[in-house]
């Protein structure tokens, strides 16, 4: 049967780039991906040092058969502090979730989302998940934000909320996102946190769904890394300079991109 329902083309979604930044990412898009899955962290729309255009650009370049957004889309409830270039990442993913694109675009919800993804979930039509299991190439995968395995964040509900400020005070302050990345290196309780998270999210996707291939965000750190017969992915965050992003090609072959 015919259907007059027709493919939401893209091309308006333009986002004005300053000309350095813009020739950064043609350098790092001049190779166009067909992969099976990208997957992406920790967006934190909404918040002073999001990298929307840069995000938008990217979903544009690549093509995929699967999106998954892991986590952190939003900042906090306050829909007010989105941008227009915040808005046009909504207004991309919403395109790409039109069945007609053949594009399985699936949220798996992160501790930033709590009461905005049912509201958002009808809006952009992107079915929200609090973890999914799927399979590229025989290969088992499971993708899940990775707060559940942050027990800091729930016994120390102020001191977490007050670390987050002071953390994104730092990178608007420092456009080149210099310091926050040495805080990151350098703290020896966020890296042993991350450490743990990793430990326990494979061994909670080895033992529950029998993954071989374990995907969080959360920390914000990027990574791949094997522990013991798992492998732990870690597809880092939007607010940094370089973002990262995780892409699964068709052959199942996993590998962490930045631009």
């Amino acid at each position: 049967m015919h259907s007059d329902v027709a493919v939401e083309d893209d091309d308006d979604i333009v986002v004005d780039v300053e000309t350095s930044e813009r020739e950064r990412i043609d350098a790092h898009l001049a190779v166009v991906l067909n992969v099976d899955t990208i997957i992406i962290s920790d967006l934190h729309l909404g918040s002073d040092v999001a990298r929307s255009k840069a995000l938008v650009m990217m979903l544009k370049t690549h093509h995929y058969k699967r999106l998954i957004l892991n986590g952190d889309v939003f900042d906090d409830l306050n829909f007010k502090r989105l941008t227009k270039d915040d808005w046009k990442v909504l207004s991309l993913l919403r395109r790409l979730s039109n069945p007609r694109r053949g594009i399985d675009v699936v949220w798996v919800v992160g501790n930033h989302d709590g009461g905005v993804s049912e509201i958002l979930t009808h809006l952009l039509g992107v079915p929200v998940h609090e973890e999914i299991v799927f399979t590229v190439a025989g290969k088992r995968h499971l993708a899940i934000h990775g707060h559940q395995f942050d027990r800091w964040i729930t016994k120390h509900v102020t001191i977490t909320a007050i670390a987050s400020w002071l953390y994104l005070l730092l990178q608007r302050m420092d456009p080149h996102h210099r310091v926050s990345r040495w805080v990151k290196r350098t703290s020896k309780k966020w890296l042993r946190l991350s450490d743990k998270i990793a430990h326990d999210a494979t061994s909670h996707g080895k033992r529950r769904h029998q993954a071989q291939f374990v995907h969080c965000g959360h920390t914000h750190m990027p990574g791949i890394k094997q522990i013991d017969d798992v492998v732990y992915v870690n597809s880092g965050c939007w607010t940094d300079k370089p973002s990262t992003y995780v892409t699964i090609d068709h052959q199942g072959d996993v590998q962490l991109n930045s631009m």
